[in-house]
């Protein structure tokens, strides 16, 4: 009997511990934190429920008040990357999204390759002339006769969201370029909605604002089950910043080769001998990569 009580306030003791540690947030601002989260990162990552399960329970044994979410990231990072590395890869996506920083320009290829591997025809600052001004759009997209325009907000910090000043603006040079677009009596393709993407979040302001005027906003979770992580993870369009075998210097190079994603990196193979990568290591890389295109 004695041992049974043991165990349920062993229990509770864990419960109270999921939901009283306040945690510190990017942005500086505490949190409380939630063992649903962690569960939800670590199944997106494609580790089965018994790995995901031995994690949480390390990471909730080590919590403690004005923890950063940095060091639990770190922490549960490094127990996926003992267990398999294309976990670990999955599970630091985000984190590969900020390296593709600081410029923002490489954030832009990799939108626009999203875009063609979803059927687009697309083209990386593309000048348009606007009824005032002219503009020099991120992503230019056309699939069934219609044109988009895609605006990136790229930021290399993390906590930094997306407020309503930037659909604001965003909004005031598609709707320059539209009416311009508009007048052109020979055009065939048709202007659909203005859009702008985020490797972070937007405010609720800034979504409110957006849906208000039909501006499309693509944020790291917004829409709802549908955000660029889902995205991602759906059409297995990972940037090959997430590689957990190529240097940083590697990366950089393929990143001025306009390879962004890894699947890239499977058509054009030949940047890595170009590289100067021995032939073992390169088999590794490119089974890493095939892991992950397929997952």
């Amino acid at each position: 009997m004695s041992t049974l009580k043991n165990s349920m306030a062993n229990e509770d003791t864990l419960a109270n511990k999921e939901t009283m540690v306040d945690i510190v947030k990017s942005s500086g601002e505490k949190v409380r934190f939630s063992m649903d989260k962690l569960r939800s990162s670590l199944r997106h990552s494609g580790a089965s429920d018994a790995i995901v399960k031995q994690i949480v329970n390390t990471v909730r044994d080590e919590l403690y008040h004005g923890i950063s979410t940095n060091e639990i990231y770190n922490r549960a990072f490094s127990l996926l990357q003992k267990k398999k590395s294309v976990f670990a890869s999955k599970y630091k996506l985000k984190k590969a999204i900020y390296e593709l920083g600081p410029t923002g320009f490489p954030f832009e290829k990799f939108v626009a390759a999203i875009l063609t591997y979803s059927g687009y025809t697309t083209e990386v600052g593309k000048i348009m002339q606007g009824i005032c001004v002219t503009h020099e759009i991120d992503v230019f997209a056309v699939k069934n006769e219609k044109v988009s325009i895609i605006e990136c907000k790229f930021h290399s910090e993390e906590g930094r969201n997306c407020n309503i000043k930037v659909p604001l603006y965003i909004n005031s040079r598609y709707q320059d370029v539209k009416q311009q677009w508009d007048k052109k009596k020979d055009e065939t393709l048709k202007m659909g909605r203005g859009m702008v993407v985020t490797n972070t979040r937007f405010t609720a302001d800034a979504i409110t604002y957006g849906k208000c005027i039909g501006l499309n906003l693509l944020s790291w979770d917004h829409p709802k089950d549908n955000g660029l992580k889902d995205k991602i993870d759906r059409l297995g369009l990972y940037p090959i910043t997430v590689s957990q075998l190529l240097t940083e210097r590697e990366k950089q190079f393929l990143l001025s080769r306009d390879v962004v994603l890894c699947r890239q990196l499977l058509k054009d193979k030949f940047f890595l001998d170009h590289l100067g990568i021995s032939e073992t290591r390169k088999e590794k890389i490119v089974s890493e990569v095939q892991q992950l295109c397929s997952s």
